[in-house]
């Protein structure tokens, strides 16, 4: 099986499964119809796979290839065991996305494409794949240049982006975890009731848990919140319409002087 092959089947069903346990075990009520925001949240999957294949003749795992064969980065340049290497890679991988996370809320004119992101009212597996494709491009131009940098193995590249997919979905879903499952969870990954509260439309709770697998860099650099101040609305306050289900609004809110 190629190495697409294995991505694929390993994101279809980590969301075919979150989309089961959320219609059996929800933790909240929606407050718009699934068919229209699923319809609207894929639609950007495709569109963003679309600019990816057309824009970059190589993506992150073509990139690592390249800087091995060209003997570039920092992996390359050191002696490491091989399983050292993927190891340290990923975790430096995921670290970097932390940041990059950290930087669309930061950044003014990066936090205009990912509020599109935000804006999504109902959080469920399909929310983790919904990003502007602007952001998408800018993400991987970001990747491109931490792996090259790094000398990231081919195999850590693909194992932090098999990681890193199906993380999303699951952190994104909107189901209830029993206790004995969260309470220990938690302590290592972000879990769905962790990643809501990023979701929230206050915004100090907004800008707490980046990580998007670990709970560990929010922990390291300060920006872990345990609970929600209160009962949690979430979206953005100044978009609580229906309007950001729209496939165009999601495309050209960015775009636009509200």
């Amino acid at each position: 099986m190629t190495e697409g092959a294995i991505r694929l089947s390993i994101f279809l069903g980590v969301l075919i499964l979150m989309g089961a346990l959320e219609t059996f075990f929800p933790a909240r009520d929606r407050v718009q119809k699934r068919a229209s925001r699923w319809m609207t949240n894929f639609g950007l999957v495709i569109i963003d796979t679309l600019a990816i294949r057309f824009l970059f003749p190589i993506i992150a795992v073509g990139a690592a290839l390249w800087a091995q064969t060209q003997g570039w980065g920092i992996l390359n340049l050191i002696s490491l065991p091989n399983w050292a290497a993927v190891l340290l890679a990923v975790i430096i991988l995921d670290m970097m996305i932390y940041w990059q996370h950290v930087a669309f809320h930061r950044i003014p004119v990066l936090w205009r494409l990912h509020k599109v992101h935000h804006a999504d009212r109902d959080l469920d597996a399909s929310s983790g794949l919904r990003f502007h494709p602007v952001e998408i491009v800018i993400s991987m131009l970001y990747k491109i240049v931490v792996v090259v940098a790094l000398g990231a193995p081919v195999v850590a590249v693909i194992i932090f982006e098999i990681l890193l997919n199906a993380c999303a979905i699951f952190n994104h879903a909107n189901v209830r975890l029993p206790r004995w499952i969260e309470r220990p969870l938690r302590l290592v990954m972000v879990t769905p009731a962790l990643h809501r509260i990023h979701h929230s439309v206050i915004e100090r709770e907004t800008n707490t848990n980046f990580g998007f697998s670990v709970i560990w860099w929010d922990k390291i650099f300060r920006s872990y919140t345990d609970q929600p101040t209160g009962e949690l609305t979430l979206g953005l306050s100044e978009y609580q319409t229906d309007a950001p289900s729209g496939l165009m609004w999601s495309l050209t809110a960015p775009f636009r002087r509200d």
